[in-house]
């Protein structure tokens, strides 16, 4: 089992930055594929982005590629979600998630762990 903590939300503005990073306690953290999920007020939650357990691999959103960059450090138990150029509509609690199975990562029901969220506000 693995717990998830994350941190780094805040207020920005438009066209700003901000990095959210996701701390897994746990030995295994690098057999978990890691992803993130955003949800807005009214909304479901949606997917983000996703990164393989050694880290070689990613894939994003339409809406945040060329913006949002995935990464993570198994050394340090902890992935991260770099953000850039950030909009009012990028507004919403983020949420990190671990996986064990192997491929896809773009449906909540692909995670098997997931974190309380962060708040990130984008104002105009």
């Amino acid at each position: 089992q693995v717990q998830l903590v994350e941190s780094g939300g805040g207020l920005v503005q438009a066209g700003g930055s901000l990095r959210v990073s996701c701390a897994a306690s746990g030995r295994t953290f690098s057999t978990y594929d890691m992803g993130w999920f955003r949800q807005a007020p009214g909304k479901e939650r949606e997917f983000v982005a996703v990164i393989s357990r050694s880290g070689s691999a990613t894939y994003y959103t339409d809406s945040v590629k060329g913006r949002f960059t995935l990464s993570r450090d198994n050394a340090k138990n902890t992935v991260y979600l770099e953000m850039n150029s950030l909009k009012p509509e990028d507004t919403a609690v983020y949420y990190c998630a671990a996986k064990t199975t192997y491929g896809g990562g773009t449906y909540t029901y692909d995670y098997d762990y997931w974190g309380q969220g962060t708040q990130v506000t984008v104002s105009s």
